[in-house]
């Protein structure tokens, strides 16, 4: 029996707990990651991967398949676990991630680990990418829809806005880029102090002939909701800004800058078990 919105939206809710225990796990076992970015993109991903994209793991290489570019490649966490659970590779290798010889490196690489389209972790290059993709596509006459992942502190790059500018004139409609819009990047905070000439971000990407979308970015049905409305339109290019939280999901990471990349301790990993609802490693 198919399940209902309602239905899948709850499953994919209590899918983003277990999401974010993988990421957990994983980083204590191996030592230290970009937690933050990986938590704040975790709807995201499952909006796209359960709900809109048609892909088929068992043949990660088919024609017609939608395609997920994570440009911020350091959120690579998440993107593994979501790949994992979607049957890509077997979960057991997340627990290998960032060690010598592993599928599961720092930032994702294509020729390495399967469901990967590009390898990322110099920021500011998927979109160009994803125009690439959306192009080849509409040359083809296939169906594929493009979908590009960038941080706002990516944004800050100077090949992001190039791209920005290029995309809507060839009116490439099979191309939807999602701005995990967490206010910070590596070094401060992104929009508030590092670049205050990103915002207003909306009015920007509307000059440049996208249409613009605004999403609550922890909020899955608002992020189907808004990959629903991303497929009406014709002859644009469509900018979801999904407002979200930097470290979403443990009380201790949320909104903290320092968990861009960190090392959890033993205390912090016991408590992450038990706010996530796992009392010990799986």
């Amino acid at each position: 029996m198919q399940q209902s919105r309602a239905e899948l939206v709850a499953s994919l809710e209590q899918l983003a707990k277990d999401i974010r225990l993988d990421v957990v796990k994983a980083l204590y076992q191996t030592g230290g990651y970009h937690l933050g970015p990986s938590f704040s993109i975790v709807e995201t991903l499952l909006a796209l991967y359960y709900y809109k994209m048609r892909v088929d793991p068992q043949n990660p290489k088919w024609a017609d398949r939608d395609v997920l570019i994570l440009s911020k490649g350091h959120g690579s966490a998440g993107l593994y676990s979501v790949l994992a659970r979607k049957g890509y590779f077997p979960r057991e290798e997340l627990w290998t991630m960032k060690t010598f010889g592993s599928r599961l490196q720092g930032h994702p690489d294509m020729l390495r680990t399967p469901g990967v389209e590009l390898t990322t972790g110099s920021l500011g290059n998927g979109l160009s990418a994803g125009q690439g993709y959306a192009l080849a596509a509409r040359m083809d006459d296939r169906p594929t829809r493009v979908y590009v992942i960038i941080g706002d502190g990516e944004a800050d790059e100077g090949l992001i806005w190039e791209a920005s500018m290029s995309i809507p004139k060839f009116k490439l409609d099979n191309l939807c880029c999602i701005l995990d819009y967490n206010k910070f990047q590596s070094s401060g905070a992104s929009t508030g102090c590092i670049m205050p000439t990103l915002s207003p971000i909306a009015d920007k990407w509307r000059a440049f002939g996208w249409n613009v979308l605004e999403a609550r970015g922890h909020d899955i049905g608002c992020l189907m909701d808004a990959l629903d409305e991303a497929e009406k339109y014709e002859g644009k290019p469509t900018f979801i800004i999904a407002d979200t939280v930097k470290g979403k999901g443990l009380s201790f990471t949320e909104g903290d800058n320092r968990w861009h990349i960190g090392t959890l301790t033993e205390a912090e990993y016991h408590q992450a078990l038990r706010e996530l609802g796992a009392e010990a490693a799986q």
